[in-house]
């Protein structure tokens, strides 16, 4: 039991100190914009499909399974604003975040561990560039600046997805669907949304890089990085969404 949480503090330890060095590094030159440009097209870009697919199948499937409930209460003209809403305050954020974690969060410390284990990392050190600002906050910053518009996206396929659901019994247009969509979204529904988008991409960019950067010697540590990230990144979603409920409930 000692040992358990001496290993969890050195961990936490550990992981606030990899933090801390990327806020200390984010803001010493050189910058490297070519590296956060090819990141951001890795992970925002090459995300696309998955994350096209995903969005619609969950607005198409929400609005097919919501449908009979509420044609039994006669609240079926409610349909597309219950669909939108869902999508956007809760559905869409995760499940895209989900998505990136499983995909991204994994290829980052895929890739960052084979290079610790091909000793790759050391060889930048050797040629006097700094691998920390070249690979991680390069990364850490694709991450936070993409997964907020891949969830921007879903939210708009996930309710074009709804309104194709919605015509599979139904007979309304293009038009009105989504006047009722823009009616009954505030402010208050999207921001609290977006915000806490940013600290899932920041936090999936940070752990598959926190992963990926310390992976042990061996190739099957690149593997465990792998895994080990997405856990980890999926598990911390669920914490942030938790915690993000509970503060906008409190102030909002």
């Amino acid at each position: 039991m000692i040992d358990y949480f001496k290993n969890t503090f050195n961990a936490t330890a550990d992981v606030s100190l990899f933090t801390a060095q990327f806020f200390k590094e984010l803001f010493k030159p050189p910058f490297q914009i070519n590296e956060f440009i090819r990141q951001c097209y890795a992970v925002g870009f090459k995300s696309l499909p998955l994350v096209t697919i995903t969005g619609f199948i969950m607005g198409l499937v929400l609005t097919i399974q919501s449908r009979p409930t509420m044609v039994q209460f006669g609240a079926e003209s409610w349909l597309p604003s219950m669909v939108s809403l869902s999508l956007i305050r809760e559905i869409a954020p995760v499940i895209t975040a989900l998505i990136c974690a499983g995909k991204i969060a994994s290829g980052i410390g895929a890739e960052l561990g084979s290079m610790k284990v091909t000793e790759q990392i050391d060889a930048m050190e050797v040629s006097a560039i700094n691998p920390y600002s070249y690979l991680v906050v390069t990364r850490i910053l694709a991450t936070t600046l993409m997964v907020p518009l891949l969830v921007l996206y879903a939210d708009l396929v996930g309710i074009l997805g709804g309104y194709v659901g919605y015509n599979v019994h139904g007979n309304m247009s293009m038009f009105r669907y989504f006047s009722e969509v823009i009616e009954s979204l505030e402010f208050l529904d999207i921001m609290p949304a977006v915000i806490k988008t940013f600290f899932f991409g920041f936090f999936i960019g940070m752990i598959g890089c926190y992963k990926g950067f310390n992976a042990a010697k061996g190739t099957a540590s690149v593997g465990i990085a792998a895994n080990s990230a997405v856990v980890t990144a999926s598990l911390s979603i669920f914490i942030l969404d938790m915690l993000a409920v509970q503060i906008t409930d409190l102030f909002f």
